[in-house]
């Protein structure tokens, strides 16, 4: 009996290493694409005639914020850049004097350095001071947006600084009179919707695959057969 138990076990090892090749097996020769960290395209688009900026990812508006521009006699530049530098909590530097981060600093808790040097998207110590033509070039965001708005872009993606209304613009923001209120709401109600990618699907797809066929294998009906003698 003894011996006969010790067969059994063995035989059950055996099978087991074959379901576990099977299914590695299996498991190689299904491709799963993994979304690449960093892959996302975003464009941030600032119009600052309408003192507007939209996050835009893979062609999608994903949110619209209100923000402050430069004033006319300290203009925001206009053309293509690139956010190359992301800092939290900075401490502000200008005319050889520093302050540190806190409710006082010029710059609020979080900087976004442009390609073009001396300028980015950053908070401010002045809130009311959102939605109007009143920065010396830079652009500002409210605290909270500008706390969101970090957390969702990446050194690398780039910003365009648009100086009048066009075509692009009008379809981010609308015609100026409302500019973005209704874009931005009809994004927000599609987001809230939980989605599903097309990799969590195959990966999805491809697990239940794999785990179908070691289950509809002849080792793993051994496996149960003998797990069931013991």
């Amino acid at each position: 009996m003894k011996a006969l138990r010790f067969n059994r076990l063995a035989v059950a090892a055996a099978a087991g290493m074959v379901l576990a090749a099977q299914a590695l097996g299996q498991s190689a020769g299904t491709r799963v694409e993994v979304p690449v960290e960093g892959a996302t395209k975003r464009v941030i688009v600032v119009s600052l005639e309408d003192r507007k900026l939209a996050l835009v990812e893979d062609g999608q508006v994903k949110k619209v914020y209100s923000v402050a521009v430069g004033k006319p006699s300290t203009p925001s530049p206009v053309g293509t850049f690139t956010i190359e530098r992301r800092v939290a909590n900075p401490t502000y530097h200008h005319g050889g004097k520093s302050i540190p981060p806190g409710p006082g600093n010029p710059v609020g808790a979080r900087w976004m350095g442009l390609s073009k040097h001396g300028y980015g998207i950053h908070g401010t110590n002045e809130p009311n001071s959102i939605g109007k033509a009143a920065s010396h070039g830079c652009i500002r965001m409210g605290k909270a947006d500008l706390e969101e708005f970090y957390a969702l872009v990446a050194e690398g993606d780039t910003v365009e600084l648009v100086g009048e209304r066009n075509q692009e613009t009008a379809q981010l923001f609308g015609n100026g009179q409302n500019p973005g209120a209704q874009n931005a709401q009809a994004v927000q109600t599609a987001m809230a919707a939980p989605v599903v990618s097309g990799a969590e699907t195959q990966a999805r797809a491809a697990v239940a695959e794999i785990d179908g066929a070691a289950k509809a294998s002849p080792a793993a009906a051994l496996v149960a057969e003998l797990v069931a003698m013991q």
